[in-house]
C-alpha cells in the first residue's frame, strides 16, 4: 500500500469488526492470547505486576546456552530464522545473476568453513599491511575514514541523516567513538566487574595480535589499551548524548579544521567521499575537538597498533577459526554471559541481514505477514493516534498554542507498516560465493556509497533503517515518522486471531511507545517537520520538564543489581514513551470497543487482558553480565522495570485489579506522574 493511501487511511478512524471479533484461527498463545499458566496468581497484581502476569514464564524459562538473554522477541527471531534459513538454503541453486543467487552465495561463502580456514587470516592482510604503511598524519586520516566504511573503530564516528535544523536536506554527522568496552564508565569507575572486564579485554587485544602474528603483541595491548582509557576520559556519559540541542553543533569544514586542530579532517572527509556534504554537524562537540587534539599528541605508531587490533576484531568473525573463537570468548561468555557460540548458519543469516537485508525481505512478508495483519494494523494507528489527538485536546496543563502545533504533529506524522513500498536495488552489489570477507566489504561499501552519493540530494522519504524481519520498530525524530517492521507484527506482540485487548495491551502499547517519542523530552523538540524547533510555551515547557524530573528520579530509585541503579536520566526517553505508549493504547482499546462492553474471558475483563497483554509483553530474561553493559549504556530500562515502574503510574491499572493503598507497587495519586 502507498504511503498517501496509507495517510488518508490513519486520517479516518474506523473499527472494524475484525478487531473486535477476528475471523481468524484460534490465538497461537493460548485461547486468545495469553498463556494462563504463564502467570503466578499466588503474586498479589499490586505487589510485582511483572511476576503476577509472568511468573510462570519465569520459572520454565530458561536462557539458552547460545544466548545472552531470552524473550518473546527471541522466540520470533527464531521462527523468523527458520523461514530465512529456508529462503538461503534454497537461493545457492538459485539462477545465476539473479538477487537470491547473490543472498545463496552470500550465505554459502559464510557457510564454507574449510575455505575460511584454509585462509586464516589472509583475507585482512592487505588492510594490515596498510596500517603498517602509515607515514604521515594524512595516511592516519585515510586509514580512519576506511576504518569507519569497512572494518574497525576509530575515534570518530561519521553517519549521514537528514538535517536536524533542515530536514529537507542531508547533513554528515561526526560523533565520539573509539571504545573497545560497551561503555567509557568501563574504563573509569573502579570496582570488582570492571576491574575483570579490564584484565579480560587487555588479555583479548594481546590475543587477536598474536594470532595475527604482530610482533610485541603485549606491550602493544598495554598501549592500546591505555590510549583508549584516554579517549573514555574525554568521552560525554551516555545519558548527555542523548540531548538533540547539545548534540546539534553545526559546521563547515574550514572551520572544523580550525577549531578542532590535531586531525587531518580535510582527508578524513575526502576519504569517506564526504567533502561535499551540504553541512557538518558535530554531536558530543566538546569530546571531538579533544579527541583531535588526542589524534594529534599521541605517536603514529600507537594509533597504528590501535588500528591493527580492531581491524582483526571487526574482521574476527569472518576469519578462520581461532580469531572467531577469540573474540566469541571475549564478547560472548565475558562481556554477555553467552555460553556457547549460536550456529553458523544464524550467524551467517544475521550477516546477509545486516548487510543485504531487504533481498531476503519480500519472502519473509510473503509468508509471515498477510494484507489481513496489515488491514488491522492501519486500523490500530488509526485508533491510537486519534487516541493522543483526544489527550492533547484533554491536557489542561497545556495553552491552545502549544496543543495546535502537538496537533500538527501527530496529524502529519508518517506510518510505515511491514516492509517498504519498493525494494532495495542490490544490481551493483558484487557477491562472491567463495569470498566472505570481502563480500562483507564490498556491501558496507556499497551501502556507504548509496549514503554519501544522495548526501547532496533530496531526502528519500522511502527508506527503511530496518529490515522486514527485524523484532523492533523506531521513530525518526527527523523524518516525524514511526515505522513497525513485519517482523515485531508477530505472536504474541501482535496476534490477529487473539482478543482484541492483548493486542492492544501489547502491540497498540507499543505502536503508542513510537508515536509518543514525538513527544518525549527529547522528541518533542523537534516539529512536524522533523526540525529542531521550539514550539512550546514557556509555561508548558516547564510543566513538562517538573514531570519528566519526576519520572526519572522514580527510575532512579530502582536498583537491578546490587549498587547498581537505572540511570533515570539516560533513560527518560524511553520510560516517556512507555507510560504515554500504555496511556495512549488504553485509550485506543476503548475507542476500538465502538461502545459496546468488552467480553470477560476465563474471569478476567478487557480492561484487565489489555494490561496483560502489556505485562507480557515485557517478559524476558538477561544474563547479568548483559544487564550490566545496558544498564551503562543502554537507553532503555531493563523490562522489569518497564512494567512495574510504568503501571505504577497509571490510574486505570489500579481500577483493573483493585490495587489496595497498602500495595508494595502504590504510589500516591500525587506521586503519579501524568504527561497526557
Amino acid at each position: 500500500m502507498r504511503l498517501p493511501i496509507l495517510r488518508s487511511l490513519l486520517a479516518t478512524v474506523a473499527v472494524s469488526a475484525s478487531l473486535i471479533a477476528p475471523s481468524f484461527a484460534k490465538a497461537e498463545y493460548g485461547e486468545w492470547g495469553i498463556v494462563l499458566s504463564d502467570m503466578d496468581t499466588a503474586v498479589k497484581p499490586g505487589d510485582d505486576f511483572y511476576m503476577y502476569v509472568n511468573g510462570g514464564w519465569d520459572k520454565r524459562v530458561e536462557i539458552p546456552a547460545d544466548k545472552s538473554g531470552f524473550s518473546d522477541g527471541t522466540d520470533i527471531e527464531e521462527r523468523a530464522e527458520a523461514d530465512l534459513h529456508e529462503i538461503a538454503e534454497g537461493a545457492k541453486t538459485a539462477e545465476a545473476g539473479t538477487l537470491l543467487r547473490k543472498v545463496g552465495d552470500f550465505y554459502a561463502s559464510y557457510m564454507d568453513e574449510a575455505a575460511i580456514e584454509q585462509k586464516g587470516v589472509e583475507p585482512v592482510r592487505a588492510r594490515l599491511d596498510a596500517i603498517a604503511a602509515i607515514a604521515a598524519p594524512a595516511d592516519l586520516a585515510k586509514a580512519f575514514a576506511r576504518s569507519i566504511i569497512g572494518f574497525g573503530v576509530t575515534p570518530f564516528g561519521l553517519y549521514t541523516e537528514a538535517d536536524a535544523k533542515n530536514p529537507a536536506r542531508y547533513a554528515a554527522y561526526v560523533y565520539q567513538s573509539g571504545l573497545g568496552l560497551p561503555d567509557r564508565d568501563y574504563y573509569l569507575i573502579d570496582n570488582e566487574e570492571n576491574l575483570k572486564y579490564r584484565a579480560a579485554y587487555r588479555a583479548y587485544i594481546e590475543k587477536q595480535l598474536g594470532l595475527a602474528g604482530i610482533p610485541d603483541a603485549a606491550a602493544k595491548a598495554e598501549a592500546i589499551y591505555a590510549l583508549e582509557v584516554e579517549i573514555a576520559k574525554l568521552h560525554w556519559p551516555a545519558a548527555d548524548t542523548r540531548d538533540a540541542l547539545k548534540t546539534y553543533n553545526p559546521y563547515d569544514a574550514a572551520t572544523l579544521v580550525t577549531e578542532a586542530p590535531g586531525f587531518d579532517w580535510a582527508t578524513f572527509l575526502a576519504e569517506a567521499d564526504l567533502a561535499h556534504a551540504p553541512n557538518l554537524v558535530l554531536n558530543e562537540k566538546s569530546a571531538i575537538i579533544a579527541l583531535a587534539a588526542l589524534v594529534g599528541s599521541t605517536p603514529l605508531d600507537t594509533w597504528k597498533a590501535y588500528l591493527t587490533f580492531h581491524t582483526l576484531d571487526a574482521a574476527a568473525p569472518y576469519l578462520s577459526k581461532a580469531f572467531d573463537d577469540a573474540q566469541f570468548d571475549f564478547n560472548g561468555r565475558t562481556m554477555s554471559g553467552q555460553e556457547t557460540q549460536r550456529d553458523r548458519w544464524k550467524r551467517a543469516l544475521e550477516a546477509i541481514d545486516g548487510n543485504m537485508g531487504e533481498a531476503m525481505g519480500e519472502a519473509y512478508v510473503a509468508k509471515r505477514f498477510p494484507p489481513e495483519s496489515k488491514a488491522m494494523m492501519v486500523e490500530m494507528v488509526a485508533n491510537l493516534k486519534t487516541a493522543l489527538g483526544q489527550m492533547i485536546d484533554e491536557a489542561a496543563w497545556l495553552d491552545p498554542a502549544t496543543k495546535t502545533e502537538a496537533k500538527k504533529k501527530l496529524t502529519v506524522m508518517g506510518v510505515k507498516i511491514g516492509y517498504p513500498d519498493a525494494w532495495r536495488d542490490y544490481t551493483a552489489l558484487e557477491v562472491n560465493a567463495g569470498d566472505l570477507l570481502g563480500n562483507i566489504e564490498r556491501a558496507r561499501a556499497f551501502d556507504w556509497a548509496r549514503r554519501t552519493g544522495r548526501i547532496a540530494g533530496p531526502i528519500d522519504k522511502t527508506e527503511w533503517l530496518m529490515t522486514p524481519p527485524t523484532v523492533n520498530a523506531y521513530f525518526l525524530p527527523v523524518a516525524n515518522e514511526i515505522v513497525f517492521p513485519a517482523g515485531i507484527l508477530q505472536p504474541p506482540y501482535f496476534d490477529p486471531a487473539a482478543d482484541m485487548a492483548v493486542n492492544y495491551g501489547s502491540m497498540g502499547a507499543t505502536i503508542g511507545h513510537e508515536i509518543s517519542h514525538g513527544f518525549d523530552d527529547q522528541g518533542r523538540k523537534f516539529d512536524e517537520t522533523g526540525a529542531i524547533r521550539d514550539w512550546w510555551t514557556e509555561k508548558d515547557a516547564a510543566a513538562y520538564e517538573i514531570q519528566a524530573k519526576a519520572l526519572a528520579a522514580q527510575f532512579d530509585a530502582y536498583e537491578p543489581l546490587p549498587g547498581v541503579h537505572i540511570n533515570g536520566e539516560l533513560t527518560l526517553g524511553e520510560n516517556i514513551a512507555d507510560l504515554a505508549g500504555l496511556a495512549i493504547a488504553y485509550r485506543a482499546y476503548h475507542i476500538a470497543l465502538g461502545g459496546k462492553d468488552a467480553p470477560v474471558l476465563d474471569g478476567m475483563t478487557g480492561d484487565q487482558r489489555f494490561f496483560l497483554g502489556y505485562a507480557m509483553s515485557w517478559r524476558s530474561k538477561t544474563k547479568e553480565d548483559r544487564l550490566r553493559a545496558r544498564l551503562a549504556a543502554d537507553p532503555h530500562s531493563p523490562p522489569y522495570y518497564r512494567v512495574n515502574g510504568i503501571v505504577r503510574n497509571f490510574g486505570p491499572w489500579y481500577d483493573a485489579f483493585g490495587v489496595p493503598a497498602d500495595a508494595k507497587l502504590t504510589l500516591p495519586d500525587a506521586q503519579r506522574v501524568k504527561l497526557w
